[in-house]
Order: structure tokens, then C-alpha cells, then sequence
């Protein structure tokens, strides 16, 4: 399913996770997706500019379902089975980027390799999951 970015706005607007974390989607198509955290300072702990690893694994968990998203057909959605990640280097800063790719499908599931970076570039964790692709029955 192609985003335009007016979907993507949409989406961006309306999701209060998105909201109190301080997460949003920059683009979304053909099973890649790109999102940026501005962490809100209640997700900072146990340091001021340094966002919990549990956000980080959250942004990186709704970027790489947006990547899976993607590419489903309309009337189906995804949810997370399992999700690896490993950091790599304290996160500390404003901005932290964080791209997903789905890499095979097989049937209902689908794989996606994803990365978090800093402002800087440098690689904050790396992480791989897995999802199933389900009929997205709350959607009449």
C-alpha cells in the first residue's frame, strides 16, 4: 500500500504514542520506512537527553512495522512476533533516526533488518524482527 505524504501526516497526527514519545514517520513505501525521535524529556532516563532503551526499541518496532505495512494490500496489517536489537553506542542527543527494510516474506510472515542513527551518523543499535501479516479486522 503506497503512502502519500499526506497519509503519512495523518498518521503522524492522530497516533498519541507518536505523540508522547516524540516519534514520527518521514517517508514509508515498497517495504522501507524512515522515522525520526525528538525524545520528549519524560522519556529520558536515567539522563537528560539520553531516551531510554525501551523508546529506542519502540521507535524501532513501529518504524519496522511501517516498512512491512508498506507493502501489504489494503484490509491487512501487521503485529510484531519477535524483535532483536543490539546498542551499540550510548544514545545521547535531539534527533535519532531510525531506518527499517523489510528483507524476505515468507506466506504471513515477513523479516526486517533496521537501524537507529544520530544526528551524527553513528550506528546506536541494530536490530532484526519478524512479523506476521494479519487481516486487520478492526477496519470495516
Amino acid at each position: 500500500m503506497e503512502f502519500s505524504h499526506e497519509d503519512i501526516a495523518d498518521s503522524n497526527r492522530s497516533s498519541p504514542l507518536y505523540q508522547t514519545l516524540g516519534i514520527e514517520v518521514l517517508e514509508a513505501a515498497q517495504g522501507r520506512a524512515r522515522s525520526v525521535l525528538r525524545p520528549k524529556p519524560a522519556v529520558c532516563w536515567p539522563f537528560a537527553e539520553q531516551p531510554h532503551g525501551g523508546i529506542l526499541f519502540t521507535l524501532m518496532d513501529t518504524t519496522m512495522a511501517t516498512a512491512v505495512f508498506s507493502k501489504l494490500d489494503k484490509g491487512h496489517n501487521c503485529t510484531t512476533i519477535h524483535i532483536d536489537i543490539q546498542f551499540t553506542y550510548p544514545a545521547r542527543g535531539e534527533r535519532f533516526f531510525c531506518t527499517a527494510e523489510e528483507s524476505y516474506r515468507a506466506g504471513r510472515l515477513s523479516f526486517v533488518r533496521s537501524e537507529i542513527c544520530d544526528a551524527e551518523g553513528r550506528v546506536l543499535a541494530l536490530g532484526q524482527g519478524t512479523f506476521r501479516i494479519i487481516r486487520d479486522e478492526f477496519k470495516g
